[in-house]
């Protein structure tokens, strides 16, 4: 197995800084702003032939004992407890202080192997400037500059040393997970939900809108089958984005919506179908990925507003008719069996492969039943159809004079194509092709 590094410390020490340099990613968030990472965040590294696991983690107050802060400190506790090592990461730039030493505390009542690093210790001449880190009881002090990578290698070195070294990890299973992400508005209950499948407080879930800020990526597997659950952040308008860090977390919550296999759109039945849902809902058709819709906290709406709920998605939603709509409540684990089989079913739509023939078939047997339109002196003319692309599916219609075929007849053959395939939960891309007329350029000369 490979070994687990937590990295920990008070906010705005740097410490996802230094998990983007050990993972070569920029898969965390970083700005100068206190509190920014709020759940645990997994990630790979290397030191030369040596793999190992990193984990970010919030600002870490020990005693808080409510609010956000106490579920911040809830994660620390488990990436703590789930890591083989502890970097304790401090401000070589702001000193000690108080906080510093509770953690120092906590750490050392556990008795877990631990590496006391200095961060942002760029241009600090000589350990004289470090020495009062040493009062933490934690052993050497470690300078480094996670922003420039000073230091970090001997600091990976430090901690993995008292860790046995074993043999590569087994791979049970060589099939790629399906990377599903969690989309919808502040407050719907996204981590919530990621929370009731894992069985665990894996993501803080507060009842405060903006709680999550980044895409966080939780390994998991069901009958089977592996995923990867992507919890985003909230997406607001874009003129209610007051902070930064919002702005960033929009980026990432798009970015994740982009790299997913298929996005579970998520509603919040006592909230109603607002303009942000269908904003959202838009993104994920225009990036083509698999979508399936679920309303939650249905258990907290009487029948008067389920009746009402369900006719404004009818018509505010109209143009995601393709995706099946479930009806959930995270909290109580209601509904979450058939939401799974649609979550399964999008995905092996939007990768499924459609024979040549079969599609020129339909295609044909579509144009007997229904020719499109002529426009003016032109009809035109489909000869055949063949695959473009999978995720989203793309079918190509080849032809004489397409141009003047209407959206109209385009939405006709995609009803077509979905009955016969069973496109359930993925968008579906017609692109035509006309043939060249060799003849056009003879008759202008």
């Amino acid at each position: 197995m490979k070994p687990v590094i937590a990295l920990v410390g008070r906010p705005n020490v740097g410490k996802s800084t230094l998990f983007n340099r050990l993972t070569k990613s920029r898969d965390a968030i970083v700005a100068d702003f206190a509190g920014l990472t709020r759940d645990r965040h997994y990630g790979h590294g290397r030191q030369g032939a040596r793999e190992f696991i990193v984990i970010d983690t919030g600002g870490f107050e020990p005693e808080a004992s409510s609010g956000i802060f106490s579920e911040m400190a809830k994660q620390t506790r488990q990436a703590v407890a789930e890591a083989d090592a502890v970097v304790f990461v401090v401000d070589a730039r702001a000193g000690v202080s108080s906080q510093d030493h509770e953690i120092a505390k906590y750490l050392r009542r556990l008795g877990k192997p631990c590496v006391l690093a200095a961060n942002k210790a760029e241009g600090m001449a000589g350990a004289a400037q470090l020495s009062e880190f040493y009062e933490l009881g934690l052993g050497e002090v470690h300078a480094i500059s996670a922003a420039h990578g000073q230091g970090t290698r001997d600091l990976i070195e430090m901690a993995l040393a008292p860790l046995a070294i074993t043999g590569e990890e087994p791979f049970a299973d060589e099939k790629t997970p399906i990377r599903l992400a969690v989309a919808g508005r502040p407050n719907v209950g996204k981590s919530t939900l990621i929370n009731t499948w894992l069985g665990e407080e894996r993501l803080v879930a507060f009842d405060l809108p903006g709680t999550t800020r980044d895409a966080i990526t939780v390994p998991f597997e069901r009958n089977g089958q592996r995923f990867d659950l992507i919890d985003t952040a909230g997406l607001r308008k874009k003129g209610k984005v007051f902070e930064a860090i919002e702005k960033f977390s929009v980026v990432k919550t798009l970015q994740a919506i982009d790299s997913a296999s298929v996005v579970l759109l998520l509603l919040d039945a006592t909230q109603g179908v607002t303009d942000q849902d269908a904003h959202i809902a838009g993104y994920i058709l225009e990036r083509g990925r698999a979508v399936v819709v679920a309303v939650n906290k249905w258990d907290a709406v009487d029948d008067y507003q389920r009746q009402l709920l369900e006719r404004s998605i009818e018509t505010r939603l109209a143009f995601l008719r393709f995706a099946s709509l479930h009806f959930i409540s995270a909290r109580k684990r209601q509904g979450l069996g058939p939401l799974w089989a649609a979550l399964i079913q999008a995905h092996q739509a939007a990768n499924r492969k459609m024979s040549t023939p079969v599609l020129t078939r339909l295609l044909l047997e579509a144009v007997q039943f229904q020719a499109p339109k002529r426009a003016g002196m032109y009809r035109p003319k489909m000869r055949y159809a063949h695959q473009g692309g999978m995720n989203p599916p793309v079918i190509v219609i080849h032809g004489n004079s397409l141009e003047h075929v209407t959206d109209a007849y385009k939405r006709f053959l995609e009803a077509r194509f979905r009955k016969e395939f069973d496109l359930v939960g993925t968008p579906l891309r017609i692109e035509l092709k006309t043939s060249h007329n060799p003849y056009v350029e003879s008759e202008k000369t």
